[in-house]
């Protein structure tokens, strides 16, 4: 973190304090992803991000120092596709990157019934924010928080018409990132409510022996073939090798109730001893009672996410069957909070000691 010692020794010293961090917004203009609006939030401890305002203010790439924490998919950063809810075409526009938002009324495959379709993980990622608020740090006044605060809409005439108020903040001089949620019923009739951060990391971060930090009861429901990871005998908390098996389609997959502690917080992470570095994530265990593990072990595509989510990923159908769909009634909210957090050194053991 920045001492007060090194805010006083910059004093006089810096007339802009983009030299220390803050965030920047800008368009890009080339590829794929050519109009998209974007924010890049820098800490000034080494971690910087890139926040995709067009795409429900998810995040894509992030760094700390010199190495990538994010996996990417091949198309990289792309701009929102409004009608990719059937069937798969979420996958068409896949950004991946270090946050991806499912939901807000269907975290899982597609499916249909008396209800309507629902295409893979739901409409909200590929839906642009209205930025309501930027707040610059100024170390000059003893003031290092900055935050930006947009308004996403999931929402059609007849409803439902769910709405996602997202503030992302930090603190000049702390790796960590801050992502507090409020999601609003605005329609006037009950409507189903689910929730999923799709967290995606990727190499180098992500490489031969990197441990995969979680604790809890876990199921898979992937048939066992040669490409399941999730089974007895293998040791499926350490990231392997590419694996042939999971060129095209291969994956597999955990739904982890996952452990608390005394208040209610639960954690999670990724360690790369090689680099001594560890990424955490925090939550609070009664907003987001489960975790995911996804592993994706192909050639060039190269990656595990944690997950952490109202629901497993299995659909709007099932979780209504089995009890679980959370319902908002009209105007009721419901808050979550995230944080994602880079460490090193003695906060490292501290960290795996936690979990």
């Amino acid at each position: 973190m920045i001492e007060s010692a090194y805010i006083a020794q910059a004093k006089g010293k810096v007339g802009n304090v983009a030299q220390m961090g803050g965030i920047e917004t800008s368009v890009l203009d080339n590829g794929l992803g050519r109009g998209s609006r974007i924010a890049w939030i820098n800490t000034g401890t080494g971690l910087r991000y890139k926040v995709l305002l067009d795409r429900a203010m998810d995040v894509a790439d992030a760094f700390y120092n010199q190495y990538s924490l994010a996996w990417l998919s091949h198309a990289g950063v792309l701009p929102p596709d409004r009608f990719s809810d059937h069937g798969i075409g979420w996958l068409r526009n896949f950004v991946g990157g270090l946050v991806t938002t499912c939901g807000l009324s269907h975290v899982g495959g597609p499916e249909e019934d008396e209800n309507g379709h629902r295409g893979v993980h739901g409409r909200i990622s590929n839906t642009p924010a209205e930025v309501i608020s930027i707040v610059q740090p100024d170390p000059a006044n003893g003031e290092l928080e900055m935050s930006i605060t947009g308004v996403i809409k999931e929402t059609q005439v007849f409803g439902p018409s769910l709405e996602l108020r997202r503030t992302i903040s930090g603190r000049l001089g702390e790796a960590k990132i801050n992502i507090q949620d409020e999601v609003v019923n605005r329609g006037n009739s009950r409507v189903p409510h689910m929730l999923l951060y799709h967290v995606n990391f990727g190499w180098p971060l992500v490489d031969e022996g990197t441990k995969l930090l979680w604790n809890g009861d876990w199921k898979s429901p992937n048939p066992d073939t040669d490409k399941k990871v999730f089974k007895d005998g293998n040791d499926f908390r350490v990231c392997p090798p590419p694996l042939k098996a999971h060129s095209g389609t291969g994956e597999d997959v955990a739904f982890i109730d996952i452990k608390a502690d005394d208040a209610g917080v639960s954690r999670c992470g990724i360690y790369n001893e090689q680099l001594n570095l560890l990424v955490g994530l925090q939550f609070q265990k009664e907003q987001l009672p489960w975790l995911v593990n996804w592993q994706h072990w192909g050639e060039n595509e190269y990656v595990t996410a944690m997950e952490p989510a109202t629901n497993p990923p299995i659909g709007q159908k099932k979780a209504r069957e089995e009890g679980s769909l959370i319902y908002l009634e009209p105007n009721e909210r419901k808050m979550y909070d995230l944080q994602i957090e880079v460490l090193q050194e003695k906060e490292i053991e501290k960290f795996i000691n936690s979990i």
